[in-house]
């Protein structure tokens, strides 16, 4: 099987079964991020745990080029180039993290009240291992491509900016 960017949806009737596959989902070959989806049984939605891989990297990254470029101002050049080279890395990160944020909202809609999701964003060489992890902690899997998630979420955009703010009358 050629590598392929999935999001993985693994359904769950009881929260610490979706917590404990969580645990095991962050040592996944091909894994990018991972999150839990809870919704109470009167409805509320919390995301008690989250993992993405390498999270913080690209500002330090970032901060390092940055300081390595500032050398040639000497030590200001060096404290200005780190700042600049963080804080730009940092705005990139920011901005993946509110897009898969958004990827996290349009998926919410299908926890069903009571009930957990364990939500893998991964490329699978294989599917072996990710299917193993739902069968032995008693969770349903359903694949997504990446690419599908993704038309979903522009969806949503687009019907949101549609639908615009709504007046509530003073409330």
């Amino acid at each position: 099987m050629a590598d392929t960017h999935h999001v993985l949806l693994i359904s769950f009737t009881d929260a610490a079964r979706c917590r404990a596959a969580f645990e095991e989902a962050a040592t996944l070959p091909g894994i990018r991020q991972a999150a839990v989806l809870e919704r109470s049984a009167d409805g509320l939605l919390d995301v008690p745990e989250n993992h993405v891989r390498g999270a913080g990297v690209p500002t330090v990254g970032g901060g390092l080029v940055g300081g390595l470029l500032g050398l040639l101002g000497g030590p200001i050049g060096v404290l200005l180039g780190s700042a600049a080279g963080a804080t730009l890395a940092n705005a990139a990160e920011n901005r993946q993290i509110l897009e898969d944020g958004a990827g996290l909202i349009v998926l919410s809609s299908r926890v069903e009240d009571g009930a957990s999701m364990l939500v893998v964003d991964l490329h699978e060489s294989s599917q072996e291992p990710a299917d193993e992890l739902a069968r032995r902690h008693g969770g349903t899997l359903r694949r997504l491509s990446a690419k599908e998630l993704t038309a979903e979420v522009e969806a949503a955009e687009r019907a949101a900016e549609e639908h615009g703010p709504r007046d509530t009358g003073g409330v």
